[in-house]
């Protein structure tokens, strides 16, 4: 850049780094637009990673930290040239450990620092307070920032309402809602990138610590790294930082900004790092006083007493049977029946089909009439109406039940209830929460393993949500399938589905090294769920959803017109008729739902319901439990490589499709030897 001054320079605690120098004070302001890389920054567990997966559909390879084992994950934001970064979870910019030093060295990596354009601080809408405390900290390094509240729909259920304009207002930048892991708000998130403002600047110091600050400003005034966080993190005795001084700006430097410090510390002997947490934890309660409105959760006393039935194995069981057979009931017969008839059956199949097919008759080409409109392989009737007549109103149904679980504050109370029979396969009853996930979304789910303590819980946790749970999409499609067969084939189906998963995290629990860990949940009040809330959440969480997935639906149904009329289902027909026809027992014409699984679960099922006429009612058994075994969709298979890395990615993937084709096949025989028809 024209009149800009670049100057590498060493930063080292252990390794070796580099920043450039330049013209400006602060980084991001009156340097122009062109830096077009951005840190998203937080606590743990705030959903930092899922939003940088929402926002990232591509990623290059990681940022590794010199001087520590962590690799930081960058990847290209969809539809821009802007890149992001996604820091471990911190607690303070002082630097107590490897994480934090990552979070911290982003800025000053030559490679990152060069075009770092701003701050994307994710917030945890339950827990503001120390959200914020973590902003006023990074307000220091003088960069454009934009604040992210994440979960408020897990905020709303414990009765938080945040007013974004008013925290607008007290930090000088723009304030965004979030519920990243459904992917709400992410559209908002990416379009204020590129207006990003610097924060104002309204932390107090002592007058001691501002004169200190005062007097290390004077000795950088080139620097790019804010001055004030090289004097708060000398107050802090950050050893990074002293070596970086002394690479970068000689000895003599380093010594009278010392010599500054340790005065500092004579006369005020108090640890300053408490003395920081203090401080900003107090202006943060400050600003969030104004912002944030706590409703009192009405304690009722049946509600308190159901709380606590809730969670004893005598009463806690037969409650647990209880809620599944309703929600089951409401997903299977109004959901999976009621719905999908009269949206699919009466509307798409009786109405727009035919429609549709005379309004393209005038087409001269045959080829685009039947890619628009082919009853086997047409993007309209096998794609788009297939997912909005049976994928949506189901998942619409189950986001309402799951929406009436969740804000009731019954979930954290199934954790403690199924704790003792998590420990048998290896979990606690935390793990609860990343597994009922998983009948929402694998991958978000696959995510959500971070909550869980040990790298053994993990690795656990992600092979039994690979081993057999359906996603809600997936779910949906299966109770319309499972609606029209005797009750025995449903009992089969999720028996094997139960089975299989306590089976299959046993062994995982004995053979994987390593010991449990202790329950520790919050345990919110139980309450009356907010029932217009939750139909409000239902329809964007359907709406987000959907308008991910009807691209892929529409994706794999032209991947599948084409490999058929190239002659390739042929093909793949004869290749894998001994495994799909001889060991599993399944029609030929199952190799293009395996295809269109690969690419999406739910579009995978949704083919079966196409075929089902070809199918026999124990062929559909044995292709939906295939199918459920088997891996679930491209980008839970990516996260998997991701979280677990490339030796466990393998590894839990290979046994996942090798348990998945054999379960298959040895269901098919047991089945035939016993002449188990499900008719």
């Amino acid at each position: 850049m024209a009149g800009q001054r670049r100057k590498t320079i060493s930063f080292s605690d252990g390794g070796i780094m580099r920043i450039n120098s330049s013209c400006c004070n602060k980084a991001g302001t009156g340097c122009g637009n062109h830096r077009s890389g951005y840190a998203i920054i937080g606590n743990m567990n705030v959903g930092k990673t899922t939003l940088f997966s929402r926002m990232c559909k591509t990623r290059a390879m990681g940022v590794n930290i010199p001087g520590t084992s962590v690799t930081v994950e960058n990847g290209r934001v969809e539809g821009m040239e802007s890149h992001l970064y996604d820091t471990p979870g911190i607690c303070s910019i002082f630097s107590h450990n490897e994480d934090e030093r990552a979070s911290r060295d982003i800025f000053l990596l030559e490679e990152t620092a060069a075009d770092m354009g701003g701050i994307i601080l994710v917030a945890d809408a339950k827990n503001m307070k120390r959200s914020l405390a973590i902003a006023l900290q990074y307000v220091e390094y003088g960069l454009p920032m934009l604040l992210v509240v994440n979960m408020i729909d897990e905020g709303e259920s414990r009765g938080i309402v945040i007013d974004n304009e008013k925290l607008s207002s007290a930090l000088g930048i723009d304030v965004c809602s979030s519920i990243a892991r459904e992917g709400i708000g992410v559209g908002e998130i990416v379009s204020r990138l590129g207006s990003m403002r610097v924060p104002k600047r309204i932390m107090k110091y002592p007058p001691r610590v501002e004169r200190f600050l005062e007097k290390v400003a004077s000795e950088f005034k080139s620097s790019t790294l804010s001055p004030r966080v090289i004097g708060l993190l000398l107050l802090a005795r950050d050893r990074g930082l002293e070596d970086y001084l002394e690479r970068n700006f000689g000895n003599g430097v380093l010594e009278r900004l010392k010599r500054l410090a340790e005065q500092f510390h004579r006369e005020d002997p108090a640890v300053w790092e408490f003395q920081a947490g203090n401080l900003y934890n107090k202006k943060a309660a400050q600003v969030l006083e104004d912002a944030q409105k706590v409703e009192p959760v009405k304690r009722h006393p049946f509600l308190a007493r159901l709380g606590d039935w809730c969670t004893d194995l005598k009463t806690g069981i037969p409650i647990a049977i209880g809620i599944l057979a309703v929600v089951y009931m409401f997903l299977g017969t109004f959901g999976a029946t009621y719905l999908v008839d009269s949206i699919n059956g009466k509307l798409f199949e009786g109405l727009l089909i035919p429609w549709v097919t005379k309004l393209v008759d005038p087409i001269p080409s045959a080829f685009i009439r039947d890619m628009i409109v082919d009853p086997e392989f047409g993007v309209l009737p096998t794609g788009v109406f297939l997912a909005l007549g049976l994928v949506l109103p189901v998942l619409f149904c189950f986001y309402l039940a799951f929406g009436v679980l969740e804000e009731s504050g019954y979930l954290p109370r199934l954790s403690i209830l199924l704790d003792k029979l998590f420990h048998k396969i290896g979990l606690n009853g935390k793990g609860v929460i990343p597994l009922v996930m998983g009948f929402s979304c694998i991958t978000m789910a696959i995510l959500t393993t971070r909550i869980l303590d040990t790298k053994k819980e993990k690795n656990i946790a992600t092979f039994l949500l690979l081993q057999g749970m359906p996603c809600a999409p997936l779910l949906a499609v299966m109770l319309i399938i499972l609606e029209k067969m005797p009750t025995s084939a449903t009992v089969m189906v999720f028996g094997l589905i139960l089975a299989k998963i306590m089976i299959a995290g046993f062994l995982a629990n004995k053979i994987l090294p390593g010991s449990g860990t202790p329950l520790l949940i919050e345990i919110p009040a139980m309450r009356l769920p907010g029932f217009v809330r939750i139909f409000k959440l239902s329809v964007l969480k359907t709406y987000f959803f959907m308008k991910e997935a009807l691209p892929i639906f529409i994706l794999a149904c032209l991947i599948v017109f084409f490999i058929d009329r190239l002659g390739g289902l042929r093909v793949l027909e004869q290749i894998s008729r001994p495994v799909i026809n001889g060991f599993m027992g399944l029609p030929d014409s199952s190799v293009q739902v395996f295809i269109k699984t690969i690419i999406r679960r739910e579009s995978g099922a949704t083919e079966i319901v196409r075929l089902s006429g070809a199918y026999t009612n124990l062929q559909i058994i044995v292709n939906l439990l295939v199918m459920t075994f088997l891996s679930p969709c491209v980008n839970a298979a990516i996260v998997v490589f991701k979280e677990r890395g490339l030796k466990a990615g393998i590894t839990i993937m290979g046994i996942v499709f090798v348990f998945a084709l054999t379960t298959g096949s040895l269901i098919n025989h047991f089945c035939r030897l016993l002449n188990i028809t499900f008719s």
